[in-house]
């Protein structure tokens, strides 16, 4: 099958971008039978980057396994934000693949990094992308105690999908991507609330929580924020069309 055959076989199958779509899947497939098979699998609905098991994400390329929440060009805010601290050390909480850790530590090298997802797909995979310092478990719980005040940044993209918007996401990512890591409960902000009411414990002084939020989640999520006794806002970045909430551990 030429480039140009699956370029054909994806357009029909309703991929806007086929043509860019079948060079990724040119240059991943190793033999004709593979390509055959991801283009098979892409047509079918599997995320493009499931099927050739990487995302190129904010200068890093983060491995991925099937059934992995696949990161997202808008959560390069994220990263910004996170580097723009200057951190010594970095928790990336409900980390899937671990690439928001992986592309904060490009920017700012020698960072303390630790992940931790519930997932064991997800920590599987964040090892496979070389974390060392990968937990198992809910939120919080299986992080090392002595990370408890010395925090300098906590990323979590956390699920913040309101449950009744599940079956209106596109198909690749309802079909192919965990609920646990898109459900995020009446309003999308129950994992959220979580976070922020225990982030005071775990921050150090001046430290941060970053969080990914929709327009609609802005007012929930900063009296979320000021509930647990943190200082928050919120930053938009247009061109990303991508909002984080921000809260800061107070110093004083």
């Amino acid at each position: 099958m030429s480039e140009r055959d699956m370029a054909d076989r994806l357009r029909a199958a309703g991929c806007v971008f086929a043509e860019d779509e079948a060079a990724i899947v040119a240059e991943a497939a190793t033999d004709a039978a593979t390509r055959e098979l991801m283009v098979e699998r892409r047509a079918g609905g599997e995320p493009l980057e499931q099927v050739v098991g990487y995302a190129d994400f904010a200068g890093v390329r983060v491995r991925l396994r099937p059934g992995v929440f696949v990161p997202r060009v808008r959560s390069e805010l994220l990263v910004r934000l996170a580097a723009e601290e200057n951190p010594r050390i970095v928790v990336d909480l409900c980390c899937g693949s671990g690439a928001l850790g992986l592309a904060v530590r490009r920017r700012s090298p020698g960072i303390e990094l630790h992940a931790a997802d519930l997932d064991p797909n997800a920590t599987a995979c964040a090892r496979d992308n070389g974390l060392t310092d990968v937990h198992l478990g809910d939120l919080y719980d299986p992080l090392p105690r002595t990370l408890r005040g010395r925090v300098d940044v906590l990323v979590a993209n956390v699920p913040y999908v309101a449950t009744a918007h599940i079956p209106l996401l596109p198909a690749e990512a309802r079909d192919h991507e965990p609920a646990i890591a898109l459900d995020g409960g009446a309003d999308g902000l129950d994992i959220f609330r979580r976070v922020s009411g225990s982030a005071p414990t775990w921050l150090a002084p001046n430290g941060v929580l970053l969080s990914e939020i929709t327009e609609a989640q802005q007012k929930g999520a900063l009296d979320a924020i000021r509930r647990s006794g943190l200082d928050g806002d919120v930053v938009y970045d247009e061109d990303l069309d991508a909002r984080v909430a921000r809260a800061r551990q107070r110093t004083g």
